[in-house]
């Protein structure tokens, strides 16, 4: 039994050494493992909150809140306002105004509408606005209620019958005594000879019924009022300095 026995316990006891040999192996390989991810993780770059996504939108976010407010000031600041003459007038004009209101004893507050509806016409027509002011002058003498025995009524005299196309059709018997439509047509019958004749001195005796006349006697009369108009609004100009 003794030598039966001996045999056993050595056998025994290289098995213990062995389990406790692996064991032992396992253990050091489960510590380098450890270990050579904790060194990676030591060398990898720190985490910043950019690459959490933690920050950037905040940041963009008051960007564009900046830009935004930005903008709205911009919006709500007051604008400069263009400085405009008394009337609405040009400079020029505004001499012009005095020019006529003392040559035929007329309030600048009566004037200043007329003059201003010439400008605007003159502007949207092509239209010289002093030598609509001009046929003003000759042929009414600025009364906006005038009326001739050939039934030319108004500022500009027109004649409705003749001028149907431009007035309207639909427009009231006196329509032509409202100074703005007046100013209108009166510039459109200008135009119309412009066209017609291709001259102004043309232009003026087919306004006057005059296209017979070789002394041209309606447009020489015209075109000296329109150079009178144009020396009290040089005037104006240089008085102001514009």
């Amino acid at each position: 039994m003794t030598h039966a026995t001996r045999p056993g316990r050595r056998l025994h006891g290289a098995a213990a050494f062995f389990v406790h040999f692996v064991h032992g192996s396992l253990m050091l390989t489960a510590f380098a493992l450890v270990a050579f991810a904790g060194a990676g993780y030591l060398l990898k770059d720190p985490v910043s909150y950019a690459d959490l996504g933690v920050g950037a939108p905040e940041t963009a976010a008051v960007g564009d809140a900046a830009q935004t407010n930005a903008l709205q000031a911009s919006a709500e600041m007051p604008r400069p306002k263009p400085i405009a003459s008394a009337g609405g007038l040009s400079t020029e004009m505004l001499g012009v105004r005095d020019f006529v209101a003392q040559r035929y004893n007329i309030s600048t507050r009566k004037l200043e509408p007329l003059l201003v509806a010439a400008e605007v016409s003159g502007r949207k027509l092509g239209i010289d606005p002093l030598l609509i002011v001009a046929v003003m002058a000759i042929e009414s003498s600025f009364n906006p209620f005038a009326e001739s025995n050939m039934g030319a009524q108004g500022l500009m005299q027109v004649i409705p019958r003749f001028h149907l196309d431009k007035i309207g059709r639909n427009a009231g018997e006196d329509a032509l005594f409202d100074p703005t439509l007046n100013i209108r047509v009166g510039t459109m019958v200008l135009v119309e000879g412009m066209q017609r004749f291709g001259s102004l001195q043309g232009a003026l005796q087919y306004y006057g019924g005059a296209l017979r006349d070789p002394n041209a006697s309606y447009a020489n009369k015209v075109l000296a009022m329109k150079k009178r108009l144009l020396t009290a609004a040089s005037r104006a100009k240089i008085q102001t300095g514009v």
